[in-house]
């Protein structure tokens, strides 16, 4: 198997008391990441740069999922409110940069360029999703392929290598591994309540509940206990557990499909804890 230390390489990067002090930071694309590199340590042209690669995408993730989660609450006045949201702007912006530097220093500007490319089609991809939501013209099916779509992006910038390993295998791969930790963040949203609208169950239950219903979900006027109740209703955790394995179960099956090489065994290592976590007693309870 191939070593992989990204998260502890990215860490002088994301590390700040002040930061972590006064805001929150997004989560560490962990799969995707992990994906990338074990594809680029697989690749005898590029593995020797597997790690930078694997590392100046994660910083970019970062920097752009950091942006992402600046409240459109531009009036708030509320010192912490405020700090928290300057300090978003310039940590996104820092990830941001760090790889441009990290590249220029190795030589690296035809990596830079494809992910400057990456970074506009997301942006691209971005803002018609926030259209679609804005309008209310979303499904929630809808919402889970375009979110996959955006959040895959900047690792189909090495589309190329990846394709000379696994063929017309990679993208669904990535979109596979890109779905995994997007309904795990689904499934905390639903379980915390947290940031819920525009979640993919706000769109399931919006295609599911009554006028009334819908009336208050959309202007926002439930309170944590008629929310919950809501979600309860519809069921939006345990459809988004039932997902969750149904995916996991497919991606383990075209991981077999590989065969037993060194990459195959590497990347069914890496979806482990998905498996782990399903078989945790909670997942069986109707939630």
């Amino acid at each position: 198997m191939s070593s992989y230390r990204i998260t502890e390489m990215a860490r002088p990067y994301i590390e700040y008391d002040m930061i972590q002090t006064y805001t929150e930071l997004p989560d560490f694309p962990e799969f995707r990441v992990k994906l990338l590199h074990a594809v680029l340590s697989s690749h005898p042209a590029v593995s020797a740069n597997s790690e930078l690669y694997s590392l100046v995408t994660s910083l970019v993730q970062l920097g752009m999922d950091t942006h992402d989660m600046i409240s459109n609450h531009s009036m708030d006045k509320e010192f912490k409110a405020a700090r928290a949201r300057q300090l978003k702007v310039l940590a996104g912006d820092y990830y941001s940069s760090r790889f441009y530097h990290l590249l220029a220093q190795s030589g690296q500007i035809e990596i830079v360029s494809r992910l400057s490319e990456a970074i506009c089609e997301t942006n691209r991809l971005k803002m018609n999703l926030y259209l679609a939501m804005k309008q209310h013209n979303l499904t929630a099916e809808q919402y889970i392929h375009q979110s996959v779509e955006i959040r895959a992006q900047l690792f189909l910038s090495f589309k190329g290598y990846a394709q000379e390993i696994l063929g017309d295998r990679w993208p669904d791969l990535l979109n596979r591994f890109t779905l995994l930790e997007l309904l795990l963040d689904e499934i905390s949203r639903s379980e915390t309540l947290k940031e819920v609208g525009g979640s993919w169950g706000f769109w399931h239950v919006l295609e599911r509940c009554t006028n009334d219903e819908k009336k208050l979900l959309q202007e926002g006027e439930l309170d944590d206990a008629k929310l919950k109740n809501l979600w309860h209703k519809y069921k939006v955790t345990f459809e988004l557990y039932q997902l969750l394995a149904q995916q996991s179960k497919e991606l383990r099956a075209d991981l077999a499909a590989l065969g037993s090489d060194k990459l195959a065994r590497e990347l069914l290592i890496i979806c482990e804890p998905v498996q782990r976590y399903l078989e945790t007693p909670k997942v069986s309870e109707e939630i």
